[in-house]
């Protein structure tokens, strides 16, 4: 059964879904970047859904500021209210002693720095976000791999002759690899790590391989050891909506559940 829930957060009101079951481990999705509690392509509804089917109860909410939610956006990092007032309106309507969370990109790392307090068990984090900017072109990391697959093809090349390729983003890709990492994100990628070393074996990192935001954790976690453990998936869609993902993610918190 699929019921609303409203609940206090710091003086406003949040909204939340519960998909009702009768297990004692419940799942609490956690929405990334301005997303509604449904998702992208209605993706987390549809998982909340199979989740339930197969025993375990699962809450999506909106922050603040976001959807059916009352009050102002003040992002990921603002959002630890939030997770422990949802943590708290989930166990509060269900049978649940235990509580897991689910999120994606940049409600990823804010689980990894915040689910602790909230009184979540274990998390399940899906291409951790670990950088901030406002320059609307993908990590450094991603744009590395990105040209080196172009060397590598001599399609790109052909592509590029023929005036197929946005030279104007070209350059500006080149521009960003050739500045170091700004303070703000390292003091990012620093936090979420040590947030990590805390969750050790009770976090596990999903990534979709081609997606830019993976690619830059992996390569922010390159010389970091990691107890969580760590499960990849063939694809660039950043939300798992490709042919076969939806199972595959199913399959991976069914598995850290």
């Amino acid at each position: 059964m699929r019921r609303l829930i409203d609940f206090a957060c710091a003086g406003e009101r949040l909204l939340g879904t519960l998909d009702a079951a009768a297990g004692e481990t419940g799942l609490l999705i956690v929405s990334g970047g301005n997303e509604v509690r449904s998702g992208a392509h209605r993706g987390m509804a549809l998982l909340a859904a199979r989740l339930a089917a197969a025993g375990v109860p699962v809450f999506r909410f909106d922050r603040r500021g976001i959807g059916d939610s009352s009050g102002e956006n003040g992002g990921f990092l603002s959002s630890a209210p939030d997770i422990a007032a949802a943590a708290a309106a989930f166990a509060a309507a269900t049978r649940a002693r235990r509580l897991v969370a689910f999120g994606n990109c940049d409600a990823a790392t804010a689980l990894a720095l915040f689910g602790a307090c909230a009184g979540i068990e274990r998390v399940i984090l899906a291409n951790p976000w670990v950088i901030e900017d406002d320059d609307g072109l993908p990590p450094a990391a991603a744009i590395r791999a990105r040209y080196a697959e172009m060397l590598k093809a001599p399609r790109a090349w052909l592509r590029l002759a023929r005036g197929g390729v946005d030279l104007r983003r070209l350059a500006g890709g080149l521009r960003k690899l050739s500045k170091a990492a700004a303070p703000g994100d390292e003091a990012l990628a620093a936090r979420l790590f040590g947030a990590l070393d805390h969750w050790g074996a009770r976090a596990t990192i999903l990534l979709a391989n081609g997606d830019a935001t993976a690619i830059a954790f992996r390569d922010a976690a390159k010389a970091v050891p990691l107890a969580a453990r760590i499960e990849t998936l063939e694809s660039t869609s950043h939300s798992f909506a490709r042919e076969g993902d939806a199972d595959w993610l199913l399959e991976r918190i069914m598995a850290a559940l």
